[in-house]
């Protein structure tokens, strides 16, 4: 071994190693990519925009093709996965995913850039998706600066929607419990939400789950990796909706709620339980739980998805 070479503090394999001199080095993720002026393919524009420089916090926006100067569409926040470790909104496996999807759903996405963990805890993560919520719903609001004319101009915020996947999904469901609490910028409702293999975990086993096994699944490591110091470690509510401390979900900040699950993902169960928590709760809104049969596949858009957000939006618009 080469003397120069740095001493290793930590890792968890195959995803992410911390040096001693505090340097993180990601082991998977596809390529950054650069926004598009038009994708040749779906005519989708796209483009970068610094949300806030402390914290550091940008994103990718996409407008699909316009047909007319006075189109207005409706509005999508995405979370992308990648265990709150790995992944970025700017990656060429999340543009082509969004690229596809605005282009399909007829949405401007917004795909946030969030600071990654461990440099950033995972606390520190939900809020900064916190605020750049609030920055998109401010579009609502005629005053103020740093505003993006795409959004001002064809941005619908009466049809306001979340999504994300897998760790994505987990801070959808953490921002949309907060969004039950507290008021977002001109009072904008969030019409829909959508949970794509959500990432959640527990110390109780679930469906087929295995109780000997819990602590050896990857979702356990993950989360004890990078939050160690969680109040309630792998039960804590951010984690897991239904651990002691957890909030009922009859407090969901949104009208609708689209939960996917995967035939082949281990995370199914806790995706399962979590449509039943939901409908057991009292909540008040539309709920409806879908089977992809097949891993999630970013480098197109996800069916499901697509026709849920394509029906809900122009149900709404005819409103």
């Amino acid at each position: 071994m080469c003397s120069t070479a740095k001493e290793v503090a930590s890792e968890l394999l195959s995803l992410i190693r911390v040096y001693k001199d505090g340097s993180v080095e990601r082991l998977m993720g596809s390529p950054a990519v650069h926004a598009s002026p038009e994708d040749p393919e779906t005519g989708v524009l796209s483009k970068d925009k610094t949300i806030s420089e402390n914290p550091n916090i940008s994103a990718r926006i996409y407008l699909p093709k316009l047909t007319q100067s006075s189109q207005k569409f409706p509005v999508l926040v995405y979370f992308h996965g990648g265990g709150f470790c790995v992944e970025s909104a700017f990656s060429l496996f999340e543009t082509k995913y969004m690229t596809s999807l605005v282009s399909e759903a007829k949405v401007i996405a917004i795909s946030i850039e969030y600071g990654l963990a461990p440099e950033n805890p995972i606390p520190v993560i939900y809020q900064d998706c916190w605020t750049a919520l609030q920055w998109v719903a401010s579009h609502a609001v005629s005053d103020g600066g740093n505003k993006e004319p795409w959004l001002s101009t064809y941005g619908d915020f009466r049809r306001l929607f979340l999504g994300g996947d897998s760790a994505g999904a987990n801070i959808v469901h953490n921002i949309v419990m907060r969004a039950g609490i507290e008021s977002l910028p001109g009072d904008v409702k969030i019409l829909g939400a959508f949970l794509t293999h959500p990432y959640f975990w527990g110390s109780r086993p679930v469906g087929s789950e295995v109780a000997t096994d819990l602590d050896k699944h990857y979702a356990f490591m993950i989360w004890n990796f990078l939050y160690p110091s969680a109040p309630g470690g792998i039960d804590n509510p951010m984690i897991n909706f239904v651990g002691p401390e957890a909030p009922s979900l009859a407090q969901l900040g949104c009208s609708r709620l689209l939960i996917s699950v995967a035939e082949l993902d281990t995370l199914k169960n806790r995706g399962i339980l979590y449509y039943n928590t939901v409908k057991e709760s009292g909540w008040k809104g539309e709920y409806e739980m879908k089977n992809d049969f097949l891993i999630f596949n970013n480098s197109r858009a996800n069916p499901v998805i697509n026709g849920w957000l394509f029906e809900l939006c122009n149900r709404s618009s005819s409103k």
